[in-house]
């Protein structure tokens, strides 16, 4: 069982990765937000997941209603539409995936 210490590395190590993955593709999208609003999108969309993972438990209904809401977060601190806000949080989702392939650590959604 992992320790509260090891627990909240890991946590702000993935916080980390997930900011600087959602800063680089946001940017590669055009947007011209700073990596503060990426911070806050990486923050939004883990609370959002716990939230609704909590609620509704794991699988794909809670996958998908946590990802709809995580759009409109998106939508909301980028002020990008439905198409845009999908396509940067499907390409996100590819490139955590491929880095969770060399970081083990990393857990669960960004």
């Amino acid at each position: 069982m992992a320790s509260i210490g090891s627990t909240l590395l890991i946590f702000v190590i993935s916080l980390i990765v997930s900011t600087l993955i959602i800063y680089i593709i946001t940017k590669l999208f055009g947007e011209k937000e700073g990596i503060g609003t990426a911070f806050f999108a990486a923050i939004i969309g883990t609370v959002i997941y716990t939230i609704i993972y909590s609620l509704i438990g794991q699988g794909w209904i809670a996958a998908i209603v946590a990802g709809i809401v995580w759009l409109l977060a998106l939508q909301f601190l980028y002020k990008i539409g439905w198409l845009k806000s999908l396509a940067i949080a499907v390409v996100v989702w590819i490139a955590t995936t491929v880095v969770g392939l060399f970081l083990p650590t990393l857990t669960g959604p960004v």
